[in-house]
Parts: structure tokens; C-alpha cells; sequence
């Protein structure tokens, strides 16, 4: 009898087990916050080789060479401790580029962050052959770019421009002029750095004889000053060149060096223009510089000639609202270039032949090309991202540089990116979808898969453990006749018999977009709120991107009308539905998404009960003038649509549950948006939750501030939807 009593307990602890087992989770806070689970792996830090055969990656063992199609290591290339400073400690290799011909290695160390690309680092060169470590200077310094024969090396520092040669340690400085808040040599300003997305402003010739470099002379730009607060007994204000919307600009020159007579020339002496986005030089020795009118609606493409200082046009972008800065122009080597374009209606790539002054489509259609990965012209081939099947996804094509019939090399669903190899023989491949984490692989470029780099295993057995309710994607017809990509995430455990709040999530940005059918972002917070009850769902509406020309460019002169007016319609819409109580729809938003969560609870008083905005934009009038200008013009030219969408204006119109969050620290979207936007609410005798975060930036992070963050936006929904 105890035998069997025994047998029968037993029976029933492994049944017990088994149901447990197979009992899956609610995702809650802290599984998404804490633990970081849900955060896919990567593969970091592989450098293709000139040879495309072979990829260099940082190691335990220092820097080792690996074979791309078998993926064994070919040897250290450094290994640690070989690189040393002065004292003789080892170099930490963290952060290291190749120099031309991967004879020499540049390496940095106490990397200093500036702005949202540029830093500050120790800088040093590590000759392969020699195992010999130069260090360029003794202090930190900007932007080190070593000159095409490897013989010197250019850089900035304190504002200037400086040529050390590697040969006999000679250093030259080029400019004298450098200041701070004044003149800046061989770097942006911050608003170039933000709008035009560079931090590098030197380019060494091919032929390593000519250094071209910017100089913005920020004299008369305004200062914007901050106070950093700290743990100092007093606050320190910090003071940067902000250039607002419709004031003054830094004035931008290039300039070129030339190496052999010790000479500088002003290549841009004969151009009108207002802003410089690009230099490139080609392949037969001209430098080619891009050059944008004010209102950003012209775009040209100049050609100068260092050894006869000769400057002549080679290309003309225009549009009737605003040109893309970066056309991601790519040079053969017979000085004809790629260059992307709009002018069809649909971002696609062209061939120009420099010397018919002819420009030729090599794709074709209404879809978008994305990204533009190179060409290879051994083969004929060019090899791009486009949003061919779907604005929502993306797929990696391939095709003939004589504009022939494209062949896709990747997954035709969800996401996907690429990275190639030098010669595009092989490419690393990203694939996703909304509901399944990255899958890295090794892939031919024809598209066949030579080995799985990671696939993530493990994270998607974590993700089978827990009751998830999948992202979907379907198209919104709105009340106001506009049809728009929308994604929701149901309630976990969805009743038919019952209705549920709704939590819009926004960005609504020109050419951005949010509907992306990609792993990753906020889905698992998002997966949290759903196993509590809310239906969550993002709409893309007119101004956001991969849909075409005019769908992006409808919003100009009129940043936050048709967009504000696509959400409110999108919520009204979504009301009818028998499943929505709409009582409770919220929305909520970051950046330009708190911008537009703002400006929805005002406009859409009688459809939004509650609404969050981190960090939002509450006046174009606050924000940087490349930016803002390019969508709106100056606020002299455009001032009542400046203020007519604004926030500010709108403040007496506040009904339901306002949270408002910004960082003090923010040198991009200026707390001042916040303090301006609560004051009018204040003086409307509005009540709204408010919440600062002290010398965070407009990202919002560092130590328990995304948690504290999170936890705040979380209750807030809770209490108020």
C-alpha cells in the first residue's frame, strides 16, 4: 500500500511539473526593464578586409583575422598588449580603424562624447610590421583622418586643423583661427552635426596631396545656455551656438590644403549658397561639394579643380517644397557617380555621366529605395535596401548597373538589412519580423546562406515561456478618407464580449515611420500593458515615409495640421469599433511624438482622454533652423502656421489627463518647449502632470533614469486610462 500511495504521489508531482511547465508568463515590469531578456543579440565589431575574403573583430585574444566563409581564425593581427602609451601601459583596443593597405591601425582611447556623433580621444597609430605604437598627441583630440599613402595624419584639435607627419613626427598647424563659440576648423557646429549628420569635416584628396576642410565661422550665431546642476554646490550654465528657426547661421567655407607648397585656397569663393552639406573627392581629383539654398528647395553639386582653382556645376536638385541633404553620392572610378532622387515620385537611384552631364535611372517603380549599399563595377552590379513589397518592410536587391531587371537576395518578409564585404562578394544579413528576434547570417550575393552567425536561440525559447499576443499590421481607413499603416497589439487573452482601453503610440515625423515590421523597440513593454488590458496601436499618418514623394511632402509649410488631423481622425476611427471603449483612448509620444501627443489632447479634446509627451517640440520657433526651415520656412515668411499648429496656442483647450516629461540636460529639443508649454497651461488655469528629469539629455537615460522613466509613463497610464 505505501508502495503504490508512493507511486500515485509521484505520478501526480511529475503531472503537477509537467502543467507548470507548460504554464506560460505574463510578461510585468521588471521582465522588461530589469532583466533585459528580451533584448536580442547582435554581432559587433567585424570589419570586412580589402580582400572581401576576410573580416577583423576584436577578440579575447586582441584582434584576430577570420575567414568570412568559414568563419576560422587566419591569425592575430594585434594581439593585446602590443600596443602601448608612453609609460608603457597596454592600449585598450576597443575602438580601432585600418588604414589604407591594413598596414597601420588607428587606435582611441578616453573617448570624450561632445554631441550626439563628434568626441574627444587619445589617439594613436600601431604599425603592423614595425609592432611600433606613435602617439599623434599628447592631448585629446577631434576627427583623426590619416592621409591615402599612410605617410601623416590630419586632425583637429582646440578648433584647429594639424598634419602630423608618421614619417618624421613634423607637425604642421593649417589654421590659427580656432575658437571656441567662434571659428571652427575641420568639424561641424552642432547644428550640422544634428541635421546633416556628420561629425568629420576634413577629406584627404586620392592622391593624399590635398586636405579639403570646413571652417564655420559661428561668430554671430545666438548662444543657447543650459544649467548642468550636478552635485556642485552651485550650478554651472553651459553655453553652445544655437541657431533657432529663422535666425542667423554660422557662415560655411571649404577650404583645401595643399601638402606639396604649403598653400590653402578658398574652394568655395565663387558659389552661392547657405549651407554645405557634403564634400566628396572623386576618383580624377576634383572636389565635389554640395550646396543647399536656404529654404532647402535647391540643391547644386559643384565640381573644383585644386590644381587650377577652377569651379564649374555638374548637377541641379530641385523641388517645389525641400531636397534631401544626403543623395548618397558614390563615384566609380571613371569620376561617373550614383546619386539617389525623389524627382519620379519615389526615391530611386540614377547613374550621372559626368561628362554628357547626363543622368540615367537604374530603378524604377512606385516603391522606395531605402538605402543604397554600393557598386560593384568588377560585375556591373549595384546593391540596395527598398521598401519594394510593403512600406512596413524591407528586402535587399541586387541589380545591373545598365538599370536591368533587379533580383531580390533576400527573405521577401519582414526586415531586412545588410552589410557587405569590400567587394561585395558576401554580405552579413539582419532578418527580422515583428514577432521573432534578428537572425544574423553569412549570405552569398546571390543570396544563398553560407552560415547562421547567431540566430538568437535562446531568446526565442525565452520568448515561448510567456502568453504574448501577437503585433499585427493592417491598413486604417480613417474618417477623413485617408487610408494609413497601422500596427496593434491586442489584449492579452482578447474577449469579444468586452471593450478595452486604447493606447496610440506616435511619432509622425517627415519620413519617419513607426508601422515597421522589425523586432525589437518598445513591443515588450507594450506586451506588458496588453496582459493588463490595453490595446495598443500606432498609426503612420500623412508626412511619414516609404510611401512615396508626395505622401512625405504633403505636410510642408504645415508641420503638426494634416498630421494631428490623420491621429484624431485615426482615434475616432478606431472608437466605432464595438471592442474599444471610447472613453478611454490615450496617446502618447517622444520628440516630434511629443509634439504631436500634445498637440492631440488639445485639438482632440472629445477623443483623447489622456495623453504623455517626453520631450516634445511645443513651438517651431524653439527648434534648430536647418531642421525646422526645411518644413516650415522661416517663422518670418510662415509665422501663422508656426503658431496655428503649436501647442501653445491650443493650451485652453486641455480636458483630459496631460503628463508632460522632459530632461534638463536636453541640448537638442530644449527644455525651454516644456517650461513654455506649462506656463501657458498654467495661465489657462490648466491642471497637468509635469516631471523633470536634471541634466538628462533628450534621450533620458543613465543608471535607474529609464526605469524611474518607464515606472512613471506606467502609472500614469494605469491611473489616468
Amino acid at each position: 500500500m505505501r508502495k503504490a500511495l508512493t507511486i500515485l504521489f509521484g505520478l501526480s508531482t511529475f503531472l503537477i511539473y509537467s502543467q507548470n511547465k507548460n504554464i506560460k508568463k505574463s510578461i510585468e515590469f521588471n521582465d522588461v526593464f530589469a532583466s533585459g531578456e528580451f533584448t536580442s543579440k547582435g554581432i559587433y565589431g567585424i570589419r570586412s578586409m580589402e580582400d572581401g575574403l576576410h573580416y577583423s573583430r576584436q577578440t579575447n585574444n586582441g584582434i584576430e583575422k577570420f575567414e568570412f566563409k568559414s568563419g576560422k581564425s587566419k591569425g592575430i593581427l594585434i594581439s593585446n598588449g602590443e600596443a602601448k602609451d608612453l609609460p608603457g601601459n597596454d592600449l585598450s583596443l576597443k575602438s580601432y580603424s585600418w588604414t589604407k593597405g591594413e598596414k597601420k591601425a588607428i587606435i582611441e582611447t578616453e573617448i570624450e562624447p561632445i554631441y550626439r556623433h563628434s568626441y574627444r580621444a587619445k589617439t594613436w597609430i600601431f604599425d603592423l610590421q614595425s609592432k611600433k605604437t606613435t602617439e599623434v598627441s599628447s592631448h585629446a583630440i577631434q576627427n583623426p583622418v590619416i592621409n591615402p599613402l599612410g605617410k601623416s595624419i590630419a586632425y583637429v584639435y582646440k578648433n584647429n586643423v594639424f598634419i602630423k607627419s608618421l614619417i618624421d613626427n613634423k607637425l604642421i598647424q593649417v589654421t590659427n583661427d580656432g575658437l571656441l563659440n567662434k571659428v571652427i576648423n575641420g568639424a561641424p557646429d552642432w547644428v550640422y552635426e544634428e541635421e546633416f549628420g556628420f561629425h568629420i569635416g576634413l577629406r584627404w584628396s586620392h592622391n593624399g596631396r590635398y586636405l579639403a576642410y570646413y571652417r564655420f565661422d559661428e561668430t554671430n550665431v545666438s548662444e543657447f545656455s543650459m544649467d548642468i546642476y550636478g552635485a556642485d554646490l552651485y550650478p554651472h550654465p553651459y553655453v553652445f551656438k544655437y541657431p533657432k528657426a529663422g535666425e542667423e547661421n554660422s557662415k560655411v567655407d571649404i577650404w583645401v590644403y595643399d601638402t606639396d607648397v604649403d598653400l590653402k585656397n578658398k574652394a568655395t569663393r565663387k558659389m552661392k549658397y547657405e549651407y554645405i552639406p557634403r564634400i566628396n573627392w572623386s576618383p580624377t581629383g576634383e572636389l565635389i561639394i554640395s550646396t543647399l539654398n536656404r529654404h532647402q528647395d535647391s540643391l547644386n553639386l559643384f565640381s573644383f579643380n585644386p590644381d587650377n582653382k577652377n569651379t564649374y556645376k555638374l548637377l541641379l536638385e530641385t523641388d517645389d517644397s525641400y531636397v534631401d541633404a544626403d543623395h548618397a553620392i558614390t563615384f566609380l572610378k571613371n569620376g561617373n557617380f550614383i546619386w539617389m532622387s525623389d524627382r519620379s515620385g519615389y526615391n530611386h537611384i540614377y547613374l550621372f555621366d559626368i561628362k554628357r552631364k547626363k543622368i540615367r535611372a537604374l530603378t524604377r517603380g512606385d516603391f522606395e529605395v531605402t538605402k543604397f549599399y554600393g557598386v560593384d563595377e568588377e560585375d556591373e552590379l549595384i546593391y540596395y535596401q527598398a521598401a519594394k513589397i510593403s512600406p512596413s518592410q524591407r528586402e535587399i536587391y541586387k541589380s545591373s548597373l545598365r538599370g536591368r531587371k533587379a533580383e531580390i537576395i533576400s527573405p521577401g518578409e519582414g526586415w531586412n538589412g545588410a552589410t557587405f564585404s569590400t567587394t561585395f562578394k558576401n554580405y552579413i544579413l539582419h532578418h527580422s519580423d515583428a514577432n521573432t528576434p534578428v537572425r544574423i547570417s553569412l549570405c552569398k550575393n546571390e543570396g544563398t546562406e553560407i552560415r547562421v552567425l547567431e540566430d538568437n536561440f535562446k531568446l526565442r525559447e525565452i520568448l515561448k515561456s510567456y502568453n504574448l499576443s501577437p503585433k499585427e499590421f493592417f491598413t486604417l481607413k480613417t474618417d477623413n478618407g485617408q487610408e494609413l499603416p497601422a500596427w496593434q497589439i491586442k489584449p492579452l487573452n482578447f474577449d469579444f464580449n468586452k471593450k478595452y482601453p486604447v493606447l496610440m503610440f506616435v511619432y509622425g515625423g517627415p519620413g519617419s515611420q513607426t508601422v515597421e515590421n522589425k523586432y525589437g523597440g518598445r513591443d515588450y513593454w507594450y506586451q506588458m500593458l496588453a496582459a493588463e488590458g490595453y490595446w495598443i496601436i500606432s498609426v503612420d499618418n500623412r508626412g511619414t515615409g516609404a510611401k512615396g514623394r508626395d505622401f512625405k511632402k504633403c505636410t510642408y509649410l504645415e508641420l503638426g495640421k494634416l498630421e494631428v488631423e490623420d491621429q484624431i481622425s485615426a482615434a475616432r476611427t478606431l472608437a466605432k469599433n464595438i471592442n474599444i471603449d471610447s472613453s478611454r483612448i490615450g496617446i502618447w509620444g517622444w520628440s516630434y511624438g511629443g509634439f504631436m501627443a500634445a498637440n492631440c489632447i488639445l485639438k482632440g479634446s472629445d477623443v483623447f482622454k489622456t495623453a504623455i509627451s517626453v520631450a516634445p517640440v511645443t513651438s517651431w520657433r524653439f527648434y534648430d533652423n536647418i531642421y525646422t526651415e526645411r518644413y516650415m520656412r522661416t517663422p518670418q515668411e510662415n509665422g501663422s502656421n508656426y503658431d496655428e499648429n503649436s501647442p501653445l496656442s491650443h493650451a485652453d483647450k486641455l480636458k483630459g489627463n496631460y503628463l508632460l516629461i522632459h530632461g534638463t540636460g536636453d541640448d537638442n529639443v530644449h527644455v525651454q518647449n516644456s517650461m513654455r508649454l506649462s506656463e501657458a497651461l498654467i495661465q489657462e488655469n490648466k491642471q497637468f502632470d509635469f516631471m523633470l528629469y536634471p541634466d538628462k539629455n533628450h534621450g533620458i537615460y543613465g543608471g535607474m533614469t529609464s526605469i524611474h522613466l518607464y515606472s512613471k509613463i506606467s502609472n500614469f497610464i494605469r491611473e489616468k486610462l
